[in-house]
């Protein structure tokens, strides 16, 4: 079997390229890297006269044609497009040539409107791949999705042997202190990650745990007034702004953090949309064998156990926030013991063999399906 993958940009890091990566990576593993070709968008998007993130009509005409004529001429047996932007293209493949296709649903970029043509290709695709059940849920809510083919591809995160050792070295004179970590972009349009909730949350923390430290690992146009209102709360000394860090720093605050959280609160109806279509930041932390704190609403409860892997919470209520966080800090062991359940469960479903293994079975059904092997 040939699979032809059409993917957006992949020249940054990010959750989709991670994901087209991997994706690849698995595809060459059980077909053979002969049978695998990527094709990817040339050009970065750039921003328009609206202030949103598009490409321009002769990118998008370039990679028609370069998409359409690697069809025509590799014949692949199966297009697989890695964004919901791409799934047009796919279409227009099948009407020339027949070969099925399928689309991969990540979250906020199908929750919300996409237009008739991208809602077209979501229906006449042969499979969508969602990563989590709450993305095709909302994406079905919007756009009539009913009786498609679905089928469940979550993302994978491993970390590799040397990365697990305790990190050392740390010289601040809080260490040691109960950690809690938070990481993600500070950024105005993404608030919903909930820095705010937790900075409310804190000043309750601190009367019960007075040496904590709150942590704050990422940057954005937003960190200013997080900054200002943590001074507000009279609690800016036990919170630490890290910015952004490199791969070797962010383990490093993983390995020595106690808890990590996240409070992101999901709304898929808002326009834009707001949340998070997986969470593969809690993935990280409990890779890291940490216990999380997490949404009760949204995709992230959907691999989360509350009370086996950390603790799900209201996102919106500083006081449900507080009342996890010092139950995670004031009970050192349970902690830990919920850590190494999490570093376990990742392990065991979410690896990249894991992932390997789910998608040769989604490949087999198709195949059977055609009365083909592979």
């Amino acid at each position: 079997m040939k699979v032809l993958v059409l993917a957006p940009p992949m020249g940054a890091t990010g959750g989709i390229q991670n994901y087209t990566k991997t994706l690849v990576r698995a595809l060459e593993q059980i077909l053979g890297a002969e049978n695998v070709c990527l094709r990817a968008v040339h050009a970065e998007p750039r921003l328009n006269s609206s202030g949103e993130l598009s490409f321009s009509s002769g990118v998008k005409a370039r990679f028609l044609v370069a998409s359409l004529m690697k069809a025509i001429l590799w014949r692949p047996q199966l297009v697989i497009c890695a964004h919901v932007g791409i799934a047009p293209v796919g279409r227009i493949i099948r009407q020339v040539m027949g070969a099925p296709y399928w689309v991969i649903l990540y979250g906020i970029e199908v929750w919300g409107e996409i237009g008739a043509a991208k809602v077209r290709a979501l229906r006449s695709a042969a499979r969508l791949v969602t990563i989590s059940q709450f993305t095709f849920n909302a994406t079905n809510s919007r756009n009539n999705l009913s009786g498609a083919n679905v089928s469940f591809l979550p993302p994978s995160f491993s970390i590799k042997d040397e990365q697990k050792a305790p990190e050392s070295g740390f010289t601040e004179p809080w260490i040691g202190a109960p950690l809690v970590l938070t990481v993600g972009r500070i950024v105005a349009s993404e608030r919903y990650k909930g820095h705010d909730v937790m900075l409310d949350a804190w000043p309750a923390v601190l009367k019960r745990v007075p040496d904590a430290i709150y942590c704050i690992v990422g940057d954005g146009d937003d960190r200013a007034r997080l900054a200002a209102r943590a001074r507000d709360l009279n609690v800016a000394d036990s919170v630490k702004f890290e910015g952004a860090v490199s791969g070797e720093e962010l383990r490093g605050w993983y390995h020595r953090c106690r808890v990590f959280a996240m409070p992101a609160q999901t709304n898929p109806d808002l326009s834009p949309p707001r949340g998070e279509g997986f969470g593969i930041v809690f993935l990280e932390a409990m890779a890291y064998g940490k216990p999380v704190v997490g949404p009760n609403y949204g995709a992230p409860g959907e691999f989360i156990r509350s009370g086996e892997h950390g603790l799900l919470v209201n996102p919106s209520d500083p006081v449900e926030v507080a009342d996890a966080l010092v139950e995670l800090l004031e009970n050192k062991e349970h902690a830990e013991q919920m850590g190494r359940a999490a570093r376990a469960w990742v392990s065991q479903e979410f690896s990249e063999e894991r992932f390997r293994q789910r998608l040769a079975d989604i490949l087999k059904t198709d195949a059977a399906t055609r009365g083909e092997t592979i």
